[in-house]
């Protein structure tokens, strides 16, 4: 039976207790994830981090919320009233529609019914992540756009870009995914991976979308729409009370909803590491949630170790490196990964296909050798000499001797 036909059998009632278990399990991640990235940055920066409230600070996120909770809830008078208290229930409740068609585990008994831990199985599942995706970045476009501040206003139209762009690669960066699964259903994608994760056979498009997913939830060195040190705080500048904590609540969900994506798309999905398969069984098929919140939870630690170690972006270095960078590597590579997969549905050996593979990737790499070689050769030749004049006329300096 497929996973679409034991979803189609759900009475209502499984499918509600599915939704508040999503939602239960979304929010007690995201406290622990508050929790654990203070102090893995603190082990990083060789500080304590949290560790009063509760035991080893474990309580220390609550109390956040709680305080967030009781500060004054303050409206710009110049703010839209409306659309400043829409934009972060947007981003909120967006965050949370992605986990419906994510395979959390494989069949599994619930009360008594036999279910997978999958709301729904759309033929498009994919696509309607990147949907949802592509809708959540509205609360933060709208956000600026109310608050009726210059700084917000800036960081919703960085937010914007930063979207357009990087989703941009990551759309791309899929394409591979789909032509080896055959499918854009999630769990046809995480079947398919029965062999091989597609985090080995497809490696450059594991890396650009974790490169993309980085800048998709706008967390450093991508955190260009809410980068404090030039936007004081960004497109959330004006928000305080419980709107600034939706807009905290979205951004550690959605870590987790782009981790849980990579982990079903390239990760093998709630399958056990290779070797320990036999281990699925267990607990009645609920062991496979541990394997797929441990792979969860691998992404949110390349998160934190990327936000301890390494400076923010400038904003054109940002844009370019998505735009010239891994928008056309991930066009090149598609082109590769469709040819192979062409060649070996024909009936080609593998020898043949990686030679064919290897005859594009040469030909590609040395057009580009080709064209940085003359790109240095054109900038030499106009490049002006030492004994040229100054392309522009350089005022003397008040009180010199050039000036009298």
């Amino acid at each position: 039976m497929t996973t679409s036909e034991i979803i189609g059998q759900d009475p209502g009632w499984i499918i509600a207790v599915k939704g508040l278990l999503v939602f239960a399990v979304c929010v007690l991640l995201t406290l622990m994830a508050v929790w654990g990235e203070r102090r893995i940055v603190a082990r990083m920066q060789m500080r304590l981090g949290p560790n009063r409230v509760g035991p080893f600070g474990l309580v220390q996120a609550l109390a956040d919320g709680v305080k967030l909770a009781l500060k004054e809830d303050l409206i710009p008078a110049a703010a839209d009233k409306i659309v400043f208290i829409i934009a972060p229930i947007i981003s909120a409740t967006t965050c949370f529609m992605s986990f419906a068609v994510i395979p959390v585990t494989g069949k599994v008994s619930l009360f008594g019914h036999q279910t997978v831990m999958q709301m729904t199985d759309l033929p498009v599942g994919v696509l309607y992540v990147l949907a949802i995706a592509s809708v959540g970045v509205y609360g933060i476009v709208l956000a600026g756009w109310s608050s009726g501040s210059t700084y917000p206003l800036l960081g919703g139209l960085r937010s914007s870009a930063q979207v357009i762009s990087y989703e941009v690669a990551m759309g791309l960066s899929l394409v591979a995914v789909f032509i080896y699964s055959g499918s854009m259903s999630t769990s046809d994608i995480v079947a398919a991976q029965n062999k091989w994760w597609f985090a080995v056979v497809l490696f450059p498009s594991f890396v650009i979308y974790a490169i993309s997913m980085v800048g998709e939830t706008n967390r450093a060195p991508f955190d260009l729409a809410e980068a404090e040190g030039e936007l004081v705080g960004g497109f959330h500048t004006e928000y305080s009370s419980l709107k600034f904590a939706l807009f905290f609540l979205a951004e550690y969900v959605n870590i987790v909803a782009v981790s849980a994506l990579a982990t079903t798309l390239f990760l093998g999905g709630y399958h056990a590491l290779p070797g320990l398969t036999f281990t699925e069984s267990w607990l009645g098929g609920w062991f496979t949630m541990v394997w797929f919140f441990a792979k969860v939870l691998f992404f949110f630690f390349i998160f934190v170790w990327l936000r301890g170690t390494l400076p923010r972006l400038r904003y054109d270095q940002f844009m370019k490196f998505g735009w010239k960078v891994l928008i056309p590597v991930s066009l090149f590579w598609i082109m590769v990964v469709a040819t192979m997969r062409v060649l070996s549905l024909r009936g080609a050996s593998r020898p043949t296909v990686l030679i064919c593979a290897g005859v594009v990737v040469g030909i590609v790499l040395i057009a580009n050798l080709a064209y940085d070689s003359s790109k240095k050769k054109v900038a030499e030749a106009t490049r002006p000499g030492p004994d040229l004049p100054a392309p522009f006329a350089v005022p003397a300096i008040p009180g010199s001797r050039e000036e009298a």
